[in-house]
């Protein structure tokens, strides 16, 4: 039976690279999307020594038109298919993020790679999407895109307020749900938190293990023809908006 295919963008570290790891494990022939060629390299050979050979890099730089094309036509070039798509590569951007004093490159910064990269990645993806027998996209999100967490004082991250990187996983999660409508007869769309979990993406301040917080990636990345589209989910079910 032909291995399922998927590309993860932004997969050289962290929730990216375990993501990798577990779909691999699970029997899908990964790219692993990296703007890096060193850094990129260095992960797929990590993971061939645990003996996941079905691994390639491919190098993508969300934030370039040029970049996204370019990996697009070499994926083209090798299959006539793309099973998942996952947008996974994100930056925080630099903190503290006030939202009265946050200057305009931070917000640029943070928005090119969070919202305006999978939007592009999207967009010139989309074709390879399209022809498989079951598609799915997953787009990274958190659970600080969520308004209604912000607006409640019990929620156990609401002192946590930024300017730029929760207002980009918002903007992430209306694009999203505008595509899995647009797409709802033909692609499987959802946007899945991780969590707040143990990478350099945080400074290694998440109490919640790498393993952890790409295991609903995974789920969602896999899901079967019956599956549900359009929704908003961490580990412990749906988030609210």
């Amino acid at each position: 039976m032909e291995k399922q295919t998927v590309l993860i963008t932004g997969a050289n570290k962290g929730i990216g690279l375990e993501t990798a790891r577990q779909l691999a494990t699970a029997g899908y022939y990964v790219y692993l999307g990296s703007r890096d060629q060193d850094r990129g390299q260095k992960a797929v050979d990590e993971l061939k020594a645990e003996g996941l050979n079905d691994i390639e890099l491919l190098l993508i730089d969300v934030t370039s038109e040029q970049s996204v094309q370019k990996a697009h036509d070499e994926l083209a070039a090798k299959i006539d298919h793309l099973d998942v798509l996952i947008n996974n590569a994100g930056i925080p951007g630099a903190f503290p993020q006030p939202a009265a004093a946050t200057s305009d490159d931070t917000m640029k910064q943070v928005f090119e790679v969070n919202f305006f990269g999978v939007i592009r990645t999207v967009r010139i993806f989309i074709d390879l999407v399209k022809k498989s027998p079951n598609p799915r996209i997953v787009n990274v999100t958190s659970d600080l895109g969520s308004l209604a967490y912000h607006n409640d004082p019990a929620w156990q991250y609401y002192h946590f307020k930024s300017a730029a990187y929760g207002p980009s996983k918002t903007a992430l999660n209306a694009y999203t749900v505008a595509l899995a409508f647009d797409l709802k007869d033909q692609v499987k769309v959802n946007m899945v938190n991780p969590g707040y979990t143990n990478t350099e993406f945080n400074g290694n301040q998440g109490p919640k293990a790498v393993e952890d917080g790409a295991a609903p990636i995974v789920e969602y990345a896999m899901l079967d023809a019956d599956g549900p589209t359009g929704k908003y989910v961490s580990d412990y079910g749906e988030t609210p908006w």
